[in-house]
């Protein structure tokens, strides 16, 4: 969990900060059954694990996609919709599968990436609809020139989608813990 901070702080900044102390750095006896944050922080932690995923694969994938001029239909938008799309589930799969597997050893690898497929799918798909529809609005409607990776404009339109991609990836995350699909963090 401690990559997810740095990572989540990229995008939540000061919010970051505070939701660690608030609810990130459990004590000993959190874990002995004494924890008394609610479930809606709960889901907070599970979503906020699963934009880090998200978010360290979309962002690996932007250099990718700049340095090698991919496009997709004539479209540069739609070659970082697929790079960053495939980088944001893999990373998503390792950072599930890293944070369950410890604590569950005796299901074996393959169970526990089969559990974190199941876990972070919908998340990151809802998670990617939140983030690519806002740089949809940033590229068709709200500059007459998109901005590029090599801008500032760029990464803080960024910033901005990686917000509503947790915003929008919560509700997944939170159906998920509640069918107990995904592990309430």
């Amino acid at each position: 969990m401690n990559a997810v901070w740095i990572i989540n702080g990229w995008f939540f900044g000061p919010f970051a900060i505070w939701s660690y102390f608030k609810w990130g750095r459990l004590k000993a006896k959190d874990f002995q059954g004494d924890d008394t944050r609610g479930f809606g922080s709960k889901v907070f932690m599970s979503t906020s694990h699963c934009s880090a995923g998200c978010t360290f694969g979309d962002a690996v994938g932007v250099p990718i996609v700049a340095i090698t001029r991919l496009t997709i239909f004539g479209m540069t938008l739609f070659a970082h919709y697929v790079v960053e799309f495939i980088l944001a589930y893999l990373f998503g799969i390792l950072f599930q599968f890293f944070a369950v597997y410890p604590m569950n050893k005796k299901n074996g690898k393959i169970a526990t990436l089969k559990n974190a497929i199941k876990a972070d799918t919908l998340s990151l798909i809802a998670f990617e609809i939140g983030m690519f529809g806002w740089m949809a609005i940033v590229h068709f409607l709200l500059f007459t020139e998109p901005p590029k990776p090599n801008e500032a404009t760029y990464w803080f339109m960024m910033q901005i989608a990686m917000i509503l991609g947790f915003l929008t990836s919560y509700p997944a995350n939170w159906w998920l813990v509640r069918r107990g699909i995904k592990e309430a963090m």
